[in-house]
């Protein structure tokens, strides 16, 4: 089973989230739905802000370990790398 790794945030800059799952358009769906509490809810942490693709949803689960536990200029830069704009990723993602 495939997995992804991904990144929302509530606004630029703003609070960051770091999840992991085997069905990515589904997951961001249910962040933006609110269907998911605690705290990407708390804080409206909705928009997708960069993901990862693994063939593996194990490897995954480690790159999401590891994407936890860096520091949040790391988080940052992951989004500012690859998405300079902070558009939120999961309008492409749908197409």
């Amino acid at each position: 089973m495939s997995g992804y790794v991904y990144i929302l945030f509530n606004k630029r800059n703003g609070t960051l989230y770091v999840g992991v799952t085997s069905n990515l358009l589904q997951r961001v769906y249910q962040h933006k739905s609110k269907m998911i509490g605690g705290f990407t809810k708390k804080y409206n942490i909705d928009k997708l802000g960069y993901y990862e693709i693994f063939d593996d949803i194990e490897q995954a689960i480690i790159r999401e370990k590891k994407l936890k536990g860096a520091s949040r200029r790391k988080k940052l830069d992951l989004i500012e790398i690859n998405n300079p704009e902070w558009l939120d990723l999961y309008y492409e993602i749908m197409e």
